[in-house]
């Protein structure tokens, strides 16, 4: 039996009747979550040349997107409290992409890091809104839409890494970075729409639209209209969270690594940055084929940790080609590494299958977010330090391999078949 069976299953109706501006809404806002971080990382030894910055600054560059997150994971849900969960989205959209704009003119290392953070900003505040949201207008087809929102993120995580390289070389790295921009401008958009459809539509899907928000907040939703969150318990004492922040850390935790230092290492090992960049794009692609098939297992799976531990054993094989002949076969290497944080669109559609309402969603994801987050921001320039104390990559893949066992421990936890609710 499916561990959400004990909630009540809404009844499944056809995706885009009456919430199509929302659908639009939220695949456009997934898009944009990780832009800001891969258009940069495979710039960065450029960046360093032009901005005089070595292998200290690069990994803090890497660390700054799990700290933004963190942040944002966990003062978001006090955000989405006061303002709505579709102002937040908004919000989130019009940082993103001020940020992104104003690095485009940066002209030292300090105001490159100072954008990047705006911009991450909100997209970490984007992170925590769009499960809520995917419980609060799609109860009925959580499994669908989270398959949707994290493969549209996935592809966001790609194209940007496969491009700039090529936008840098044809028309400078400015252009390269500020382009993604309009992206996330773009995005705002549908929630604009969303919003006025809510207060002041006549049609039927605005109506409908806003008849839903209305049951959301009655329903203990992260809201404006309550005076305070109602909450029956405390997150951090359940073990549900603390699992699925876990496997959500330490997944983030290695996949911002590689994002910053998988360039490096396979020009150390004698490729090109344009092979570099190219590989971050084929690691993020793997992504792409777990977020499509993952959330739609999920749903169907009690307890998935087997997937948990096949994830791991991809990890495992991944590091020691890398660090034994990463130019033998770096496609296999990186695509074995690619599937590893398939544990990231798992940790995400458990968020919503191990809730039983939009307010216990909300919190989870904020918990979850901003604690995992925190737990993996360090990732990126520790790896970076060990490289250089250790002169090679031994010690920083041997890192890794300890954290991927805090990874197996919190999949363990987290997937056993029982709620948050029942468990705080």
């Amino acid at each position: 039996m499916n561990a959400n069976s004990t909630a009540a299953i809404p009844i499944a109706r056809p995706l885009w009747r009456d919430r199509a501006l929302v659908l639009i809404g939220i695949a456009m806002s997934a898009f944009n979550l990780r832009t800001a971080v891969t258009s940069l990382t495979p710039l960065l030894d450029s960046l360093g040349q032009t901005f005089g910055f070595g292998s200290t600054m690069t990994g803090v560059l890497g660390m700054v997107p799990t700290a933004a997150f963190a942040l944002f994971g966990v003062i978001t849900p006090a955000i989405a409290h006061r303002l709505g969960l579709e102002r937040t989205a908004l919000l989130s959209m019009a940082l993103a992409a001020l940020g992104l704009l104003a690095r485009a003119f940066v002209g030292d290392t300090s105001m490159l890091l100072l954008t990047s953070a705006v911009a991450l900003s909100g997209m970490g505040m984007g992170n925590v809104v769009l499960p809520p949201l995917v419980k609060r207008y799609f109860g009925d087809r959580v499994g669908t839409v989270s398959t949707l929102y994290i493969t549209v993120l996935q592809l966001g995580t790609i194209l940007p890494a496969l491009l700039a390289v090529p936008i840098a070389q044809a028309a400078g790295w400015r252009v390269s970075l500020g382009a993604w921009s309009l992206v996330a401008a773009a995005a705002a958009l549908p929630w604009i729409g969303v919003l006025w459809m809510e207060r002041f539509g006549q049609s039927r899907e605005a109506k409908l639209l806003a008849r839903a928000h209305d049951r959301a907040v009655t329903a203990d939703d992260a809201a404006p209209e309550l005076d305070a969150p109602r909450a029956n318990g405390r997150v951090w004492r359940s073990p549900v969270a603390w699992g699925l922040t876990l496997m959500f850390g330490m997944t983030s935790l290695t996949t911002y690594s590689m994002f910053t230092w998988l360039p490096k290492l396979l020009v150390e090992a004698g490729g090109s940055p344009a092979l570099g960049g190219s590989m971050v794009a084929l690691f993020s692609t793997m992504g792409l084929l777990s977020a499509i098939a993952l959330p739609a297992l999920a749903v169907r799976i009690a307890n998935p940790f087997p997937i948990v531990v096949a994830c791991g054993v991809a990890y495992l094989a991944a590091f020691a080609g890398l660090l034994t002949a990463p130019m033998a076969a770096p496609l296999l290497w990186v695509a074995l590494l690619g599937l590893g944080p398939s544990t990231f669109p798992l940790s995400l559609t458990l968020i919503n299958l191990r809730t039983r309402t939009p307010g216990g969603s909300s919190r989870l994801s904020g918990f979850v977010q901003g604690v995992g987050y925190s737990l993996s921001c360090l990732g990126p320039l520790l790896f970076g330090w060990l490289h250089d104390v250790a002169h090679g990559w031994a010690l920083p893949f041997a890192f890794l391999a300890l954290c991927l066992l805090a990874l197996l421990y919190g999949g363990w936890l987290a997937s056993r078949p029982r709620m948050l609710e029942d468990t705080w």
